[in-house]
């Protein structure tokens, strides 16, 4: 129900409106959505309108001004650009025209008014169902198979087997019909037919694929069609016009002469037909109503002769010599002699199969055995020969025509002579060749979508008219294969070119008043069928080349100034030619089979698809289809592929598939709002709602890659090569998620933002890197990063690792919150379980053009870190770029280990690990630490000192104060006083004490401390060691208790030059010195060296060392890779 309210006044828009655009209400029965719409139309005032600063009055504006009314609509002024009012929407659809029978789109119309008003008005389309879909459909599907090799299917496959051929096809065309008119009322339809059906419910991919091979099925039907007018005019018509004459040939040679004149005639008829096209298309349009009349009758004729079967059956003998059928050609009698004046003298017959006219003469050995008998080739409906005709009789090429209820005298060593006299089965038949040549005769189900612009209503003719014409014609079709069975005789049947009636066409036999009415016919509307498909092809050639989807094809969808399709036609016109080079009807027939099939079966997909899918913008007004049924057609389609031949269906697919990656790879991107894009998003729900079930096995492990990227001022990315890493890590197929963080808010920056994401996606796209990206904006570059550290990813589908930079020249100029924030994405990383990657000299890191000949990527594995730096290198490895270096693996034993045993047990474990690489065990004794050490650190700590005095602003001290207070009340709720204390000076006695320092301790600095630093209490000691967080540094950098920050005293300076360095700090540069010299002297020329990197320190106070320590570690490395484990396997040995 429609309430409208219109109230006096109110918009002359609206009013107009009311009853323009809703044209056509859809009836209860039809109708899609069932909606109770309300128009509020508010009145306006007698007042002119207020002028005010806030509203422009310029001339543009009063324009604007047109689509409301007053100031009612004035709070929506701002939004008129991109929000028209209902009234104007209403307004533009009840005005839309249907497109004209082209390749012209609605989403492509892109005229502007000036040139809309230039061109004539578009005739509104008139066609009704009748004219517009069912009369185009029959014209369509009636084709040459019907005339030319249906009494022969009916005479091989027998009633029974062509009735299940015919059966098969007709369900199948049903069944498309019935998804396609789901598709085709599922809105506007415009020209194009079954390529804009299937692109935009399947994609640009599917749609360019299937469009192609809907047209080289189009283009192959013309070829048959061609072919089919010349079969009839050589053999039926004008037998004489051979260029190539077929007298006294025999076997191969006959049938060589025939195919060349089959093709020197197809390739005149094809120039011909392209001509007409080129010059004068109208005229092909106009003569299609001739051509359907010829069909037409010609059907009503062969009708009309089987009625008149019963009454009077037609006068054609068939001449029968044994049970072998003879080619009734150059003799007129059938019989061997005859009786006249009391004499016997012999026939023409006579002299066909012996040396001379005399009785004593030497014959044929089977000609005198056997019998000559004349049978009635057409013995009339109520013959019973129906009974005969039920099963069916294949034959190998060469065999004969026999008719087995006769009784015949064969010699089986006597070789077959006069081969040429009898009818013999020009090709080996069998059932699923019986599929490939029939199926043509149902295809032209897509005439009625094709016609779409010139329909009056599309989504009501579409369906009624294309059903109807199917039912009809398969009622034809199958009444056909009874009746031929139950009127024509079964040899004549099997006598594919009616050599033994007199070479008529053998359905022309059956016809009333006179076999020329079928044979005249059947030309003409083939020839029609013909020009039908060069017409159709080029301008499907067009429409695909017009979208852009494929670019080597764009050259074909130009034309003539008219829009007429040149290029095309003349493409369509040369693979064309390929067919009629093949000559032969019944080889060319299974070909286009193979497309028209595919096509059909795509239908059926995309209507199973939107209907499973449950999309919200799949409301069709056909009411009568499910998607078993559209499943049960695809099935059908694939089955006859493969049942017409399975050799053609391959070729067919591997085209097909071949087109879809091109596109895929080569193509324009086209957001069509297709079902595939659905059906991604629904496998990627069920994908992602899968992975929630639990974290993934070691085995199915691999890096995840988020990879933090900074930018420039002009939003460009700073660290190209970091996205060159990324591609040669990604041999393992996982995530990518490239990130980058703003400073400020949102809504300032929303379109640096935007240039951000752009230019991160360019630079994938140029380091062919798969993935996504992110761009976030918060008030500080920190924060910004940890939400994306925290936010990336989606359920299950989340990042594993962290990919960043090194801090370049972190020791210079005043910003030192660069390395703050790499030294807290540390500790975040350490505490979401995120394995880090942290490539130093990253600059000096390969691009993806280059490759590396020889050299080794040296592996220093110090702490088990989860196999991480097993991993790598493997996956490294699979990438061009480093496929021709070896991996080396470097273990540090300490003074108690046996490096020996060590190097076994490493070599045996990378075997279970299926990972070649050379092993070597370094050893690391003691030594004393030297000054040179003592100095180092006591530089570094004086800089630190000098730094947190000097540089810390206000603000900065608050916020560190806060900190450490809130850590001290952490770690007094967590850890007993008494054991810190105790463990400090166990930990602080310095080497002077006379105490010797133990080995583990100089590799303190990267050793992953399983044992807590503190005693626990009895709540951590029943955490499992995989909950643990790994941490290396104890709380404190010594025993002393901390200073607040806030107090900066002169003699705090003094104390700066005064200080001596902090023994824990001594023992790790100590540690980082021996560990870079030992990596010097054995990797100084390896093309990468991957390092366990060890952790933050928990106090913030050491940050500064921190980062002194890795620099001193990595010292003098061309290309370093920091790599920290997330507390989990990621490599096994078992499979």
């Amino acid at each position: 129900m429609l309430f409208a309210a219109v109230e006096r006044g109110a918009s002359p828009v609206l009013s107009s409106v009311t009853h323009r655009s809703l044209m056509r209400p859809p009836s209860s029965e039809h109708s899609a959505v069932f909606a109770v719409v309300l128009f509020v139309c508010l009145p306006g005032d007698s007042n002119p309108k207020e002028s005010s600063p806030f509203i422009n009055s310029s001339d543009a504006a009063a324009e604007k001004s047109q689509q409301y009314d007053g100031k009612n609509m004035a709070l929506f002024e701002e939004e008129m650009d991109t929000s028209p009012m209902v009234s104007s929407l209403l307004s533009s659809l009840a005005n839309y025209s249907n497109l004209p029978q082209g390749s012209k789109e609605h989403e492509e119309a892109e005229n502007n008014e000036a040139e809309s008003a230039r061109k004539k008005p578009v005739k509104a389309p008139q066609l009704g169902t009748l004219m517009g879909v069912y009369m185009p459909c029959i014209q369509n599907i009636f084709g040459v198979i019907l005339f030319l090799r249906m009494t022969w299917l009916v005479g091989i496959g027998g009633v029974i087997g062509t009735f299940i051929i015919v059966f098969m096809c007709c369900s199948t065309t049903m069944l498309t019909a019935i998804s396609m008119s789901a598709i085709a009322t599922n809105g506007v339809v415009p020209a194009g037919g079954s390529y804009y059906m299937i692109s935009r419910s399947l994609g640009p991919e599917f749609g360019g694929a299937v469009g192609i091979c809907f047209y080289l099925g189009t283009t192959y039907a013309g070829a048959m069609y061609i072919l089919g007018a010349i079969e009839l005019l050589l053999i039926y018509i004008v037998p004489k016009a051979a260029i190539f004459p077929l007298e006294g040939l025999e076997g191969p040679e006959a049938e060589a002469a025939l195919l060349n004149n089959m093709r020197v005639y197809g390739t005149i008829l094809l120039t011909s037909m392209s001509t007409v096209v080129f010059v004068g298309v109208k005229y092909v349009n106009k003569l299609a109503l001739v051509f359907l009349a010829c069909v037409i009758l010609s059907i009503l004729a062969v009708y009309a002769g089987v009625i008149k079967t019963a009454v009077e059956p037609p006068v054609f003998p068939v001449c029968v010599l044994g049970n072998r059928t003879l080619v009734w050609k150059n003799f007129d009698v059938c019989a061997k002699t005859i009786e006249t004046a009391n004499a016997t003298v012999t026939t023409q017959l006579w002299r066909m199969f012996c040396d001379s006219p005399f009785l004593n003469a030497t014959c044929d050995k089977y000609f005198m055995s056997n019998n000559v008998t004349q049978i009635q080739g057409i013995p009339g409906i109520t013959s019973g020969i129906l009974a005969d005709n039920l099963f069916g009789n294949y034959y190998e090429k060469g065999d004969l025509i026999a008719r087995g209820s006769m009784e015949s005298v064969e010699d089986h060593d006597d070789p077959l002579t006069s081969a040429n006299r009898y009818v013999l089965a020009d090709i080996t038949s069998f059932f699923t060749l019986l599929v490939g040549i029939y199926f043509p005769s149902v295809t032209g189900i897509m005439a009625g979508s094709n016609r779409s612009g010139d329909l009056r209503d599309a989504q009501k003719s579409i369906p009624i008219g294309t059903i109807a014409a199917i039912t009809t014609t398969s009622l034809v079709y199958m009444s056909s294969v009874i009746l031929f069975g139950a009127c024509i005789e079964g040899v004549v049947l099997r006598d594919k070119f009616g050599e033994g009636v007199h070479g008529n066409l053998v359905i022309g036999t059956l016809a009333w008043p006179s076999p020329w009415v079928i044979v005249i016919g059947s030309f003409f509307s083939t020839c029609g069928a013909g020009l039908q498909s060069l017409t159709g092809a080029p301008r499907l050639l067009q429409a695909i080349a017009k979208d852009g989807i494929v670019p080597a094809l764009r050259i074909f969808g130009h034309g003539k100034a008219n829009g007429e399709p040149t290029w095309s036609l003349l493409l369509t016109a040369c693979i064309c030619e390929t067919g009629i080079l093949i000559a032969s009807l019944d080889s060319v027939a299974p070909i286009l089979s193979m497309f028209f099939l595919m096509c059909y079966m795509f239908v059926n997909l995309a209507c199973a698809v939107q209907t499973l899918l449950r999309t919200p913008n799949w409301r069709p007004r056909f009411k009568f289809y499910h998607w078993t049924l559209s499943f049960l057609g695809m099935s059908l389609c694939l089955t006859l592929m493969f049942l017409c031949s399975w050799y053609y269906a391959i070729v067919a697919m591997v085209i097909a598939g071949s087109i879809y990656k091109y596109i895929e790879f080569a193509g324009a991107e086209k957001e069509w709002g297709d079902g595939i894009r659905g059906l991604s998003l629904s496998a990627a729900r069920y994908a992602l709602m899968r992975l929630e079930e639990g974290p993934p096995h070691t085995k199915n492990w691999r890096p995840q890659l988020l990879v933090l990227v900074s930018t420039d001022a002009e939003q460009n990315v700073e660290q190209p090569r970091l996205l060159s890493l990324t591609n040669q890590l990604k041999a393992g197929k996982g995530l990518t998620i490239v990130g980058t963080a703003l400073e400020g808010t949102y809504l300032a920056n929303h379109e640096q933002a935007q240039r951000a994401e752009q230019a991160l996606r360019k630079l994938m796209e140029t380091e062919k890197v798969k993935g996504f990206c992110q761009v976030t904006v918060s008030s500080n570059l920190r924060d910004a990063t940890s939400h994306l550290l925290q936010a990336s990813g989606l359920g299950g589908l989340k990042h594993n690792a962290v990919l960043v930079s090194w801090p370049r020249n972190w020791k210079q100029g005043d910003d030192h919150q660069t390395w703050r924030n790499f030294i807290e994405l540390v500790r975040e990383t350490t505490t979401a379980r995120l394995a880090l990657l942290v490539p130093k000299n990253i600059s000096a890191y390969p691009s993806n053009g280059e490759r590396f000949t020889e050299g080794h990527i040296d592996v220093w594995w110090i702490v088990h870190d989860g196999g991480m730096l097993m991993l790598l290198p493997f996956l490294l490895r699979q990438h061009k770029v480093w496929r021709k270096c070896k991996m080396r693996i470097f273990t540090v034993a300490q003074m108690d280990d046996n490096s020996i045993q060590m190097k076994k047990d490493l070599t045996t474990f990378l075997y279970h690990l299926r990972i070649d690489a050379m092993v070597e065990v370094v050893e690391m004794h003691d030594s004393d630490i030297s000054a040179y050490t003592y100095e180092k650190t006591l530089v570094m700590e004086q800089r630190s000192q000098m730094l947190k005095q000097i540089n810390l602003t206000k603000n900065e001290r608050e916020r560190e104060i806060q900190s450490i207070t809130d850590s001290s009340r952490g770690s007094i709720r967590r850890k007993n006083p008494a054991a810190v204390t105790t463990q400090l000076s166990v930990t602080e006695d310095p080497p002077a004490a006379g105490k010797e320092e133990k080995p583990e301790e100089e590799v303190q600095l990267i050793h992953d401390n399983t044992t807590p630093a503190t005693p626990l209490t009895p709540g951590e000691e029943a955490q499992s060691p995989g909950e643990q967080i790994q941490r290396t540094w104890t709380e404190k950098c010594d025993g002393e208790p901390a200073k607040p920050l806030g107090a900066v005293t002169p003699e705090d300076i003094k104390d700066i030059f005064n200080m001596k360095p902090n023994q824990s700090n001594v023992r790790r540069m100590h540690t980082a010195l021996r560990l870079n010299e030992v990596i010097l002297k054995k990797s100084s020329e390896a093309k990468l060296v991957l390092l366990n990197m060890p952790g933050a320190p928990r106090n913030r106070t050491g940050d500064e060392n921190y980062m002194e320590f890795l620099e001193v570690l990595t010292e003098g490395l061309n290309r370093v890779l920091l790599v920290r484990g997330g507390g989990r396997e990621v490599i096994t040995i078992y499979s």
